[in-house]
């Protein structure tokens, strides 16, 4: 089955797209994957800025929703439709959309809204899509996020095997964390902020740009530690997982609300610099809480010299690499994990990781809209994902 996964993330700036062939073997214990295209399609400048400006804590009304719900919704189907001119047809296309609010009160998860009418790309593609992923989690009592871990805990297993305590970290706009530890159910939580800061502000300065490119911001400037410790003091890092959180918190007026209480007025780099440093910390911390040995890392992050060198000097102990090692391209590992999520959701697998969102027991993840006959279920996982090259 080839499955085509798509994502925009916390950092709205455009499109994932990973295509993946799984291929089940005859006694169903090994499924292999070969990812056979993967590229990121930037959104419009208009609509990139359009949805900026309706994110929280805007007030926006249901016309502006319906708005962003269709032209993302036809940004992602285009992004299909050249997917499929370029590596061929899918069979079934699982889009995460963007996510516009994830509802959390109390450190409870009460609803989340992804946008991205999947009607568009169903009629681009005339695949079976899935979409509306997160939700079947959330109605179970889970955090709808992090979903990664489906795919974290295969391409951990082998450190696990040979006794590591091994986390898998994604630094897209937020720092989750998948941690799998010999003898014990994984466990993942969102730490914090890993880019989104850093961009908020960058895009809010004059100019073009739209993050900082390589760290150069951040490697011109000095932390203001003052002003770090005002970013840290978020009762949400102290929080036990699982949890999750998202612009609704970590956004612009996050920022000037910590500047306002440090009484500090920092530069374009010195500010660039204390928000690196706020990601470094708060997700060394969380490495070193939990006692991971083998750290690999991916995402947008892992291209920020200065975010990574960071890491390095606090992690000491812990061998840093990057998904690229495993198989998996570190740009898009989380599209090739929703192409996952789809080829489980097409045989009738659950999706989600129980232990890792705090959902009540694992659910088959999203919804249809259906282009043809799917596969008959499956009644198990199989036992190995092997990536080949």
């Amino acid at each position: 089955m080839r499955v085509l996964g798509m994502i925009s993330g916390t950092s709205h700036d455009g499109i994932d797209v990973a295509v993946v062939d799984f291929d089940l073997d005859v006694d169903r214990q090994a499924l292999r994957a070969r990812i056979v295209h993967h590229t990121s399609m930037p959104y419009p400048d208009d609509l990139r800025r359009r949805l900026i400006e309706a994110l929280p804590p805007a007030p926006v009304g249901f016309d502006v929703v319906c708005e962003l719900d269709t032209r993302i919704g036809q940004s992602f189907a285009t992004a299909a439709r050249q997917t499929v001119a370029a590596a061929g047809a899918v069979d079934v296309v699982c889009t995460h959309g963007q996510t516009a609010f994830h509802w959390v009160d109390g450190g409870r998860a009460l609803g989340t809204l992804q946008i991205g009418q999947p009607a568009w790309i169903a009629e681009a593609t005339g695949a079976t899509v899935v979409s509306d992923v997160r939700s079947a989690d959330l109605a179970a009592d889970g955090q709808g996020a992090p979903l990664v871990p489906l795919l974290d805990v295969r391409l951990l297993a082998s450190r696990v095997e040979e006794g590591a305590v091994a986390a898998a970290l994604n630094l897209g706009g937020i720092a989750n964390m998948t941690v799998c530890r010999p003898g014990a159910d994984p466990v993942a939580w969102d730490i914090g902020p890993a880019n989104a800061l850093i961009d908020a502000v960058v895009t809010d300065a004059p100019g073009a740009a739209t993050f900082d490119r390589d760290g150069e911001l951040a490697a011109g400037g000095t932390v203001a530690p003052v002003l770090l410790d005002a970013l840290l003091g978020s009762p949400y890092f102290a929080q036990p997982a699982p949890k999750s959180t998202g612009k609704e918190l970590f956004n612009l007026d996050y920022v000037h609300t910590a500047i306002e209480r440090s009484g500090v007025e920092p530069s374009l780099p010195d500010l660039a610099a204390t928000l690196t440093e706020l990601t470094a910390v708060s997700v060394s911390q969380a490495v070193t809480r939990a006692g991971v040995e083998v750290l690999v890392a991916s995402g947008g992050g892992v291209r920020n010299p200065v975010l990574m060198g960071r890491l390095g000097e606090l992690l000491p102990g812990v061998r840093v690499s990057t998904s690229d090692a495993l198989g998996v391209p570190s740009d898009h590992k989380e599209a090739v994990a929703f192409a996952l999520i789809g080829w489980a959701s097409a045989h009738g697998l659950a999706g989600n990781v129980p232990s890792c969102t705090g959902a009540a027991g694992p659910r088959v993840l999203g919804r249809f809209s259906p282009a043809g006959a799917l596969p008959a279920p499956l009644d198990a996982w199989p036992a190995t994902l092997v990536f080949e090259r």
